[in-house]
Parts: structure tokens; C-alpha cells; sequence
């Protein structure tokens, strides 16, 4: 007889077996020592920030947004894959105990986050409202285990609506309800705390009555939310080892191809061309390196000591550099690279050239905020420093993984 808590056990087994694999790799000392530095610095310079906090600064409004997002953001993780779709359907009146398994499992997957958060935001809050006790703040974090609850709840009955304009449109109620709660919970009303609370059940009983009309579980959706949610983490994966598992995404972009395939066309060419359009078109690859200016340009616009300033530029240089050197492995599945009448030694050259292309290029960006901000000298710094670790990690660490 289908047992279908049994099932879920051995699917959460063989799911955690699965992450654990990668895991290993994705924590690995390089990666440990770049997060202890980031975390560092990010406190030290957090405490003399709340030093100085100014009495004007929307404390509530900032705190109330936050815990309202995170506690709107509750996917359910419900770990079936594609023969799902054919061998379970059929037992949907036995998956009571499996889908019920499903919610626990995404609520305490996603509590760590909850803690990671309330904890950053602890000392904003008693900066603040000193005169508040400690009690006050655990109070709250209850209050968001509570709205997690019942927000992982309503996702789940609102997965079985198939049209997707009304799923958004519930999410985004309950997202301004949150975020309104919360506000007014930080900012001590809790009168009007409560009169929003009320609204937000109004709306988790509304989830509740639509999911009752619906006629079943949407499996298909399901199973395309869970491969979703696995392919961002293979793609994460995929940076620090090889992940058959990840479905590549292809974009266009036509105008940023015709930009960058802009070569002669020869032989020793032919590698430059495929990793440049690999890196516009292919995977996150491009989102990936924007994203890391953007934030490392933030930290050093914000951070006011120049050296630390210098150690996040090498630091962000680092972090794309070692995440574009997947870009050597990404067509290890394409057997039609072989027969290229083309050397081994053309295809890391022309990495190891646009990786310094890339690399080069970061640095000249985040040179030239120093002279934005007026800081002459760490221009200098900056530009010089960032040119030689470019030249000296591209040379001595990427070359000897390139093999």
C-alpha cells in the first residue's frame, strides 16, 4: 500500500544527498575566507554606522519593509520531479501526509533566513528604541514566525489556482499587508497593527475559500516551481563544479553579440568568439559579473576608509574572476568541440584573454568611482593594485586550473 509520509522521507533523503554533494564544493576555503573578511568588515563598519544614526532615519519604515518581504517570500518546496507527473497523479487522495511533510520541511528550510535577518536587524532596532526591553523584539520575531506560517500556507492554496495573474495579484496583497503590519508593529501602533492583521486574515481566509473551489493539486506547476528553484541552485553550483544536472538558459541579445563577436575571422579566433558570446548569451554569466560591480561598486562608495576600500575592489575582482572560470567548462557536454581543427592551447588562451578583458575592465570601473568620490589617491591605488592581482591571479591560479 502507498505510504506516501514514507515516500517523502526517501525523496527528502536522496534531495539532501544531492545538495550535500555540491555543498562541499561551494563551501570551500577560498569561498570561507572571502565571506569572513566581507562579514567582518560589514560589522565593523555596521556598529559605527548605528553610532551615528540620525534621528530622522525611518528606522520603522525600513525594518517593517524588510520582515514584510521575508515573510511574503515563502515558496513551498515540494521536491517532485517530471515521472511525478505520470506515477503520482494517480495517488493524489493518498498525499495528504506528503504535502503536509512539504510545508514543515519549507518552513524550517527557510527559518535560517529569519535568523540571519532579525539578528542584522537587532541593532538597528534597540539603536533606535533604546528604551525598549528585549522582550519587546522577541514579541516580534514571533509575530514574523507566525505571518511566515501563514503566508507558506496561502502560497500553498494559491498553487492551485492554474491562472497566474491571480496568483499575483494575491501575493502582492499580502505583501503590502505585511510590510504594513510590520511597519506598525516597529513603530510601537499597535492598534493599527491590529486592524491590519484583521485585513491580512480576511485574505488568508480568501486563499482559503478559492483553493476549496479548486479541483485539484496542479501538478504541472508543481513540478515546474521545484525545477525552477533546483536550476538557481545548480547554476550557483555550477561555479564551483560540474553540474550535468543544469539546464543552460540561451538569450539573444543580439545587439550585445554583435558587439562583442567582433573578431577576425581565423583559427586562433575561434575560442575568443565562442566564450564572448558564451558570456553574453548563455547561463547568468553576464547578470552574474554586473551584479558584482554594482555591489562592490556600493561598498566602495559607502565604506569611508580608503585601504578597506582598496581590499574590497581586489576582493570583488577575485570573486568574478573565480566565477567566470566556469565559463572553460560550460560546453564540456558539446562533443562537436572536438573536431575543431583548433589547438588545446587556443581555448585557454582565450580565456585566460577574456577573463583579463573582464577583469581589467572591473578595475578601470571601480578606479574611476574613487574619482567620483575625489579620492585621488586611492584612484591611483586602485588602478594599480587591481591591474597587478588581475595579472598575477589570471597568470598563476586560473592557468594552472585550466587543464
Amino acid at each position: 500500500m502507498f505510504n506516501s509520509h514514507e515516500f517523502f522521507k526517501q525523496r527528502l533523503s536522496a534531495h539532501m544527498k544531492e545538495l550535500s554533494r555540491y555543498l562541499r564544493y561551494m563551501f570551500n576555503g577560498h569561498l570561507m575566507i572571502a565571506l569572513f573578511f566581507f562579514i567582518s568588515v560589514v560589522a565593523v563598519y555596521y556598529q559605527q554606522w548605528l553610532a551615528q544614526l540620525s534621528e530622522d532615519f525611518p528606522t520603522s519604515l525600513i525594518i517593517g519593509a524588510l520582515l514584510g518581504l521575508l515573510v511574503s517570500y515563502s515558496p513551498v518546496r515540494t521536491l517532485l520531479k517530471e515521472p511525478d507527473l505520470v506515477f503520482l497523479i494517480a495517488a493524489e487522495s493518498k498525499m495528504n501526509a506528503y504535502f503536509r511533510n512539504s510545508l514543515i520541511y519549507s518552513f524550517v528550510i527557510q527559518l535560517y533566513v529569519i535568523l540571519l535577518v532579525v539578528a542584522a536587524l537587532g541593532p538597528l532596532y534597540f539603536a533606535e528604541f533604546p528604551d525598549r526591553s528585549g522582550n519587546m523584539y522577541l514579541l516580534t520575531i514571533a509575530i514574523v514566525l507566525l505571518f511566515k506560517v501563514g503566508n507558506l500556507i496561502a502560497n500553498w492554496w494559491m498553487l492551485k489556482v492554474r491562472e497566474p495573474g491571480i496568483r499575483q495579484v494575491d501575493l502582492t496583497v499580502r505583501t503590502l499587508l505585511n510590510i504594513t503590519v510590520f511597519y506598525f508593529i516597529i513603530q510601537g501602533n499597535m492598534l493599527m497593527a491590529g486592524i491590519t492583521t484583521v485585513l491580512f486574515t480576511g485574505v488568508f481566509l480568501y486563499d482559503l475559500n478559492v483553493s476549496r473551489k479548486q479541483p485539484g493539486v496542479v501538478w504541472d506547476l508543481l513540478v515546474e516551481k521545484d525545477q525552477i528553484r533546483m536550476q538557481s541552485f545548480y547554476r550557483i553550483a555550477n561555479m564551483f563544479a560540474d553540474v550535468p544536472h543544469l539546464k543552460n538558459r540561451i538569450k539573444k541579445r543580439q545587439w550585445l553579440v554583435s558587439m562583442v563577436s567582433r573578431l577576425p575571422f581565423t583559427q586562433s579566433h575561434t575560442f575568443d568568439y565562442l566564450y564572448r558570446i558564451t558570456f553574453v548569451r548563455s547561463g547568468d554569466y553576464l547578470g552574474m559579473y554586473i551584479r558584482l560591480i554594482i555591489i562592490g561598486g556600493l561598498f566602495i562608495y559607502f565604506i569611508p576608509n580608503v585601504w578597506v576600500q582598496i581590499l574590497f575592489v581586489i576582493l570583488f575582482l577575485y570573486l568574478s574572476c573565480f566565477q567566470m572560470m566556469t565559463l572553460y567548462q560550460h560546453h564540456r557536454t558539446t562533443m562537436w568541440l572536438d573536431i575543431y581543427p583548433v589547438g588545446k592551447a587556443y581555448r585557454q588562451q582565450s580565456l585566460v584573454k577574456l577573463l583579463f578583458q573582464l577583469t581589467l575592465f572591473q578595475t578601470v570601473l571601480f578606479s574611476l568611482l574613487f574619482l567620483f568620490m575625489q579620492e585621488y589617491a586611492g584612484f591611483v591605488i586602485a588602478l594599480v593594485s587591481g591591474t597587478v592581482f588581475t595579472f598575477m591571479f589570471i597568470n598563476g591560479y586560473v592557468k594552472s586550473k585550466l587543464v
